[in-house]
């Protein structure tokens, strides 16, 4: 009889408000967490793989002295998990879900016939993160999709591009040139697969290091609210000028929000359109006349 090795699983229950805080603070430990959103329930879960049993229990005072400090009291629960149902274990809790008038994600393992006038960005959960259900996400695809409505053949350059995900809609919504990039390697090495998986490739270019020569028409910038207003200035020389131009920020709490509206005015931008998803707050910004 084949005996397959397990992993022990710590796992917390966190709003949706507070996963990407707690995914950022939980970095700079020696273990890498993952989250999913259970959308029937609107929760989300932060996993954390263990191959050594014996660790969980340092594992699980980190993960609740880190939700301390950020004013959340979380009760982590420890589990086994074979390897063997790892993969399987994602599907539980994707499904095809349409995130904005045009776009739909469809995960690789389900069937969807897509009509003539939608977009669908096929993702592999198992292997990635950013798929689509987080309010950032998802409100930046909205804008993106409003923005190709208006006029096609844009620029866009995606500031931060993590899986790939906004790129690859918007070079299937029509923008044309799409650029990306992010500080971790492994986000470039998986936004290429990504690109490829979709099909999109050649109409998407991603790179480790950002070229502060590069701009665009389109700007889309989802990471987090210190950052964005650390880097307004840069971000914002990013934008090409003109009228059709558009910055989209994204990645901000509810509280957070008019810090960064101030940051970026500063630079000559003011809202056009804002959107709150599960407590975050995405900014549509244009350039002031």
């Amino acid at each position: 009889m084949t005996v397959h090795p397990q992993l022990t699983v710590v796992s917390a229950e966190v709003s949706a408000a507070w996963v990407d805080a707690m995914l950022d603070a939980l970095s700079v430990h020696p273990f890498t967490p993952t989250a999913w959103e259970d959308v029937e329930r609107g929760t989300c879960c932060i996993d954390i793989f263990l191959e050594d049993a014996a660790a969980a229990a340092g594992v699980c005072d980190t993960v609740r002295e880190t939700g301390a400090a950020l004013g959340l009291a979380l009760a982590p629960v420890v589990s086994q998990l074979a390897r063997e149902d790892w993969t399987e274990s994602w599907k539980r809790f994707f499904r095809v879900e349409r995130v904005s008038e045009r776009v739909v994600i469809r995960p690789v393992w389900e069937s969807y016939a897509a009509q003539p006038s939608e977009v669908v960005i096929d993702i592999e959960p198992g292997m990635s993160f950013g798929t689509g259900n987080h309010g950032t996400t998802r409100a930046c695809l909205e804008f993106i999709d409003q923005i190709a409505g208006q006029r096609a053949g844009r620029s866009m350059l995606d500031m931060g591009c993590g899986s790939g995900i906004l790129a690859i809609g918007a070079a299937k919504l029509g923008f044309h040139p799409v650029r990306g990039f992010d500080n971790d390697p492994d986000a470039v090495a998986i936004a290429r697969d990504n690109a490829r998986l979709n099909g999109v490739e050649a109409e998407l270019e991603v790179c480790e290091l950002a070229d502060n020569a590069r701009r665009a028409d389109v700007v889309v910038a989802n990471i987090l609210a210190p950052v964005l207003i650390g880097h307004a200035a840069e971000i914002a020389r990013a934008v090409l000028p003109g009228k059709d131009s558009a910055l989209v920020v994204s990645g901000i709490l509810e509280a957070q929000y008019p810090d960064v509206l101030s940051a970026f005015a500063r630079h000559g931008f003011r809202e056009r359109e804002s959107r709150i998803i599960a407590g975050w707050r995405s900014g549509w910004l244009q350039q002031s006349t």
